[in-house]
Formats: structure tokens, C-alpha cells, sequence
């Protein structure tokens, strides 16, 4: 039985993570849960799995002692490094992910990965570390589609990268209606399930530069070798394309629960009653149409952080954070998202993102950067 921790255990990802559990009770144990601000989901989920550890807040272990007795209380860093934790499902949102992914992998734990701002921030660290013997594992839909279609494939034959984008609930909204939409709204994705975080990075199309950037580090692709196109129906998550002109593309119902245990269960396959199947004879047509990137400055913001750089992706992910918890609030506009994130990336001067110390003190300045800027705009 897999020792498994779930960081992030209240959110939608690590909800879906239970159910592969619940589903495989004879093939994982679930060690550690760590959640953020649902207390009583924390609660209920350990008191059904039991399990040995419990994180709240990711800094305050003391905090749920005098409600889960039977889970002894600890750090996200303990719980990451513990010695029954075999699989650590890495599902926090946003750039609190960092730092307990980094522990995890230098603790020789395989980390299966849903929080994509880790590699967004911390890109060439991990992936020298991944080139020194770590092990991670992608769980977000469109890079588990592209390692799934890497499977026996020389990376010397990889021609193109292509990730696809259901284009968010405002595909075909009028670009000047954009400005007064509503968080609630916003928060009405058309194929998807997800989190409030990410659901509005969907729908500014920040959500799809962040997986570029994942995957150029995850799969050591160039940044001119990877496209985005839309495709509505979330059907295709990604595909891939050969230097002979050859493409493959992995196909699945928009439900994070099979990339999740495809991770979970790697390298083997299994059956999952649970799961509904996919009916190619009731999908209809599949469209696939070019990115309109007018439409969207958010994935513009997001491609010029990441490819001029050192800490500038490590701003953009504090600045967005920032931006989006605003916009929740309703503290901003929808179309000022990305004119509060791009001041900070003009305010913010580059370190080599080389040390994690640098990108946190980016992260760290460009989080209190947004805030002070958001506080007299507004």
C-alpha cells in the first residue's frame, strides 16, 4: 500500500484524490492531509480516512489539535519529508505550493503535481533536481495528456507540443462587455469543475500561460515548440506532434480524477467502475480554433514573464494570486486582473531565479507590490 499525503486536501483537486482513494482502499494508505481554510471539511475528511497527520494552514499546527485528536498535528515540511509518505499530491493553490514541493522532491518523495506554479516559478531548479533522480509525476489534465503521449517516445522526436484551452466562459462574449463581468460570472466555466482560483485563470487565459510555461520545463521543450489553440469542448487536453509529421492526442471527459490516478497508479493502468467512460459516438464534432491572444492579455502577460525570465515568473504568480483574490472580492475589475499585474512586472527588477531564495523574495515583493498598488486604485 502507497503512503500517500495530500497537500491541499479540501480543494477540488484533493477532493478527487480521496475518491481514488475511497475507490482503492487495498492500494493506498492516506498518511497526511493538510488543508488551508475549511476546517470542517478537514475535519470530516479525517475523521473517514483516520489518517497519522494533519496540517492546517500549512503554518499553524496547533491549530485543529482540539478537533482532530486522533491526527497528530504537524508542518507541511514534517508531513512531506515523514517516512510513511511515499506519493506526496501536491494541490495547493497558487505560490504557496513552493516551497513544500521543493522539500518533498529533496526528501526523494514522488510528488504528483497539480499546482502548477511551482514549475512556473521554480522551473530550472526542478528541473535539476528531476535531472539528479527526482521524481515528479503531472496531474493537471493537459500536461498528464502530453506525458501520456510521450510513453515510449524518444524526446529527440518530439516536434511540437499543443495544449488545448476551452477558451473560458467569455469565448464568445463581446470584448467590450469583458469589463463588467461578474466574479460570478466568471466563476461559470463551461466544461470544467474546479476551484475558484483556477477557474478564473481560466477564464483570463493566465491558467493556459501557466501550462506553458509547466510544460516547456516539465517535457525540456522550447518555447517555440509549444502552442495553445482552443478547443470548447475539453474533450482533447493535449497533443502532440513527431518530426515525422505524426500526431497523438489523449482523450478523456473534462474529470480530474483520471489524470489523478494515472499518476497514482503509474505505470500501470486499472479499471475504475467509478469513472464514466467516454462515448466517441456522443461527442459529435471536436473544434479546434487559433487563440485569439487580443482576447486575452493574461496568457500575453504570462508568455513575457516566462520567457524573459529569471524572477519574473515568480512576480507574475504573486501578482495574479493577488489580482484574482481582488476580483473574488470584488475589489476589481475583470479586465483590470492583467493591468494591475503588468505595473508589477514593470515595477519588478530580476533576479536570476537561479536560488529559491530569490524567487520567494520576488514572490514575497511583488505579492505586498500588488496589494499597495490595488489599495490606491481603488
Amino acid at each position: 500500500m502507497k503512503g500517500i499525503a495530500i497537500l491541499g486536501s479540501t480543494g477540488s483537486i484533493g477532493r478527487q484524490t480521496l475518491d481514488i482513494l475511497r475507490a482503492f482502499p487495498q492500494h493506498f494508505r492516506l498518511v497526511g492531509l493538510a488543508g488551508w481554510t475549511n476546517l470542517s471539511l478537514l475535519k470530516q475528511q479525517a475523521d473517514q480516512f483516520r489518517p497519522e497527520l494533519v496540517s492546517y494552514q500549512g503554518i499553524d499546527p496547533k491549530a485543529p489539535s482540539h478537533l482532530l485528536g486522533h491526527s497528530a498535528p504537524t508542518t507541511l515540511e514534517a508531513m512531506v519529508c515523514h517516512p510513511s509518505v511515499e506519493v506526496v499530491v501536491m494541490a495547493i493553490a497558487g505560490p504557496s505550493c513552493l516551497l513544500p514541493t521543493l522539500q518533498a522532491l529533496q526528501a526523494g518523495k514522488t510528488v504528483a503535481l497539480a499546482s502548477k506554479e511551482a514549475m512556473v516559478m521554480a522551473g530550472p531548479v526542478i528541473a535539476r533536481m528531476v535531472g539528479k533522480g527526482a521524481t515528479l509525476l503531472p496531474v493537471d489534465s493537459e500536461p498528464s495528456a502530453i506525458w501520456q503521449c510521450l510513453q515510449g517516445e524518444p524526446p529527440k522526436d518530439i516536434a511540437r507540443l499543443i495544449l488545448t484551452a476551452s477558451g473560458g466562459p467569455f469565448r464568445g462574449r463581446p470584448a467590450e462587455e469583458l469589463a463588467s463581468v461578474t466574479a460570478g460570472e466568471a466563476l461559470k466555466h463551461p466544461t470544467w469543475s474546479m476551484g475558484k482560483k483556477i477557474t478564473i485563470d481560466s477564464a483570463t487565459l493566465m491558467n493556459k500561460a501557466l501550462e506553458v510555461m509547466e510544460s516547456r520545463w516539465m517535457f525540456n521543450v522550447p518555447w517555440e515548440g509549444i502552442e495553445v489553440v482552443l478547443h470548447p469542448q475539453s474533450i482533447v487536453h493535449s497533443l502532440v506532434e513527431f518530426r515525422d509529421g505524426s500526431v497523438k492526442a489523449q482523450l478523456g471527459l473534462p474529470d480530474m480524477r483520471l489524470p489523478l490516478q494515472y499518476a497514482l497508479f503509474y505505470p500501470q493502468r486499472v479499471d475504475n467502475p467509478s469513472l464514466e467512460r467516454l462515448d466517441i459516438t456522443r461527442l459529435g464534432s471536436l473544434d479546434f480554433l487559433p487563440l485569439d491572444t487580443g482576447r486575452y492579455p493574461c496568457f500575453t502577460l504570462g508568455l513575457e514573464a516566462a520567457k524573459a525570465g529569471g524572477t519574473y515568473p515568480a512576480a507574475l504568480c504573486a501578482a495574479d494570486d493577488i489580482a484574482v483574490g481582488l476580483f473574488l472580492a470584488g475589489r476589481l475589475g475583470f479586465m483590470e486582473i492583467p493591468t494591475l499585474i503588468q505595473r508589477v512586472l514593470d515595477e519588478h527588477t530580476s533576479g536570476n531565479g537561479d536560488s529559491v531564495e530569490d524567487i520567494l523574495a520576488a514572490e514575497s515583493w511583488a505579492r505586498r507590490r500588488a496589494q499597495e498598488l490595488a489599495m490606491v486604485n481603488i
